[in-house]
């Protein structure tokens, strides 16, 4: 699988329509358990992403908030916005691995990213005529709409350090996508830097620059994503320990315990 692909398939995204046409405003408490994107098809919107300085929107946008963040949207009548939102939420929840690789939240003008052209016109033909099954089509077009944005956020190659960086990079995709394909193997910096086609030392700088922090540690951190979003799914602690690659519940637990603070258990019941 591409390194994309192989990421969804651990942490894929769903979305709910919840708002098309004009708009006056709306408010998001940063405890609401979801992202949000919200589109601004025409007019103006003036947008408060916390306690950031406020930003006005005078052509269309999208405007992305991939984990729960507190922002609020507004608009007079005479800025007349015509404005699509859902909520994202991400499987494994709002700190798996991939929601917390993305920035806290993206505004960008809608001829910044030509790519999700179609897709765009696509969904606010749905948005705002009244056909059947409207919603369930709007929901899978806005899945898809995060899909070629992480797409292009990926081919961008201008992220800030970590796992979305990392995947931006023509060598250490390859190794990441080792990682995030076959978590239960017990991979060595050799292995790895082989894959990368550099000299272990050299792979090791260039990881821990690039992603933010050693390979050991970002595989530690990988295993630990997957293992939160198997205990939200309910499966045993046992099979859980085999599929993420520690021979025992007690060797996970310790693992869990060192990158989170707490045992499997009581994170499951914090959860």
């Amino acid at each position: 699988m591409d390194r994309l692909s192989t990421l969804l398939s651990h942490f894929g995204v769903n979305a709910g329509t919840f708002h098309s046409g004009t708009f006056c405003g709306l408010s998001v408490h940063a405890d609401e358990p979801c992202g949000h994107v919200h589109l601004l098809q025409a007019g103006e919107l003036l947008l408060k992403p916390g306690n950031a300085r406020e930003i006005r929107l005078d052509e269309p946008s999208l405007i992305f908030f991939p984990g729960p963040f507190a922002h609020r949207m507004f608009a007079d009548e005479a800025m007349n916005p015509r404005i699509v939102c859902a909520t994202l939420t991400f499987d494994g929840g709002s700190g798996n691995a991939l929601a917390a690789a993305l920035p806290d939240y993206l505004v960008l003008k809608l001829t910044e990213i030509p790519e999700l052209g179609s897709t765009l016109e696509w969904l606010f033909k749905e948005a705002f005529e009244a056909h059947c099954g409207r919603v369930a089509v709007m929901d899978r077009l806005f899945e898809l709409l995060v899909i070629l944005l992480l797409r292009h956020l990926i081919e961008r190659r201008e992220q800030q350090p970590g796992m979305m960086a990392g995947l931006a990079d023509p060598r250490l995709s390859r190794a990441l996508n080792l990682i995030h394909e076959q978590p239960e193997k017990p991979w060595s910096v050799a292995e790895l830097a082989a894959a990368a086609n550099l000299s272990r030392a050299g792979f090791a700088e260039h990881f821990r620059r690039v992603v933010g922090q050693p390979p050991a540690d970002y595989l530690l951190s990988w295993r630990v994503s997957l293992a939160q979003k198997r205990l939200r799914e309910g499966k045993p602690i046992a099979l859980i320990a085999e599929e993420v690659g520690y021979e025992s519940p007690s060797a996970l637990a310790r693992a869990f315990r060192r990158k989170t603070g707490l045992s499997p258990r009581a994170w499951k019941a914090a959860n």
